[in-house]
């Protein structure tokens, strides 16, 4: 990652990349961080987040999830899934445990629900700066079983060197299952996961999105596994 412009002896002048499509908001926050020392590209939507994003890297993206067009989860698998590792910190009212677990498993480094204090939002940009600059390489960011890796930085799922084609649901449940391999997850808590906060979903169709994963599944040495009465489990064939 480009290393951000320094300011002084310590204090780094962040490229932020903010996604907001309220404009007040918008305005408020950009006009906020910029007092702060950030400099800050503001957009609307998702499509114009990709596109700002790829040409011009920052040094951190600020991702609203509910956008027009592409929503923000969208717009950070698809990110992930093209290479582009920038610290994201998604800011959003929708502050269900669901919602977090789900932005930070498509590959959100940190979550901030709204209404926030701009203090702490600065504090957490800063702190994402200082780990994505530091160059020591972390262990086990990526899980491998069966023809599947998993990479833990992008989010993104691989078989073999192709990245999978999984819906927003198939990959929650896949993240989900890939937490602790070869352990049962219940039902209940892949619905909370895969389906967060949709009250008028039915309960049995977390099964629909477990039957098309499975099919989806077939050649790469992984069977989902349905276990009474304790839920499901990834099982690499022997």
């Amino acid at each position: 990652m480009r290393q951000p412009s320094v300011v002084g002896a310590m204090v780094p002048r962040m490229q932020l990349l903010l996604v907001e499509d309220d404009p007040t908001m918008q305005l408020t926050l950009q006009r906020a961080l910029a007092r702060r020392g950030m400099e800050v590209t503001a957009v609307g939507d998702g499509s114009a987040a990709l596109r700002q994003w790829a040409a011009r890297l920052p040094d951190a993206v600020v991702l609203d999830l509910t956008l027009p067009g592409l929503d923000g989860l969208q717009v950070l698998q698809q990110a992930r899934t093209r290479g582009l590792r920038t610290p994201v910190l998604i800011l959003t009212a929708r502050g269900t445990v669901g919602d977090r677990v789900l932005g930070l498993n498509a590959g959100a480094d940190d979550y901030l629900p709204k209404p926030f204090d701009l203090d702490e939002l600065e504090a957490r940009l800063r702190a994402l700066l200082r780990r994505s600059a530091d160059p020591t390489p972390a262990a086990g960011h990526s899980v491998q079983i069966g023809a599947i890796r998993y990479d833990k930085d992008s989010g993104a799922l691989y078989r073999n060197s192709e990245v999978m084609e999984l819906t927003p649901r198939e990959l929650a449940l896949m993240h989900a299952l890939l937490v602790q391999p070869g352990h049962a997850v219940t039902k209940e808590r892949l619905y909370e996961l895969v389906f967060p906060g949709q009250l008028d979903v039915q309960y049995e169709a977390i099964e629909v999105v477990v039957y098309r994963l499975r099919k989806k599944l077939a050649g790469t040495g992984l069977t989902l596994m349905t276990l009474r009465g304790l839920g499901y489990l990834l099982r690499a064939d022997t």
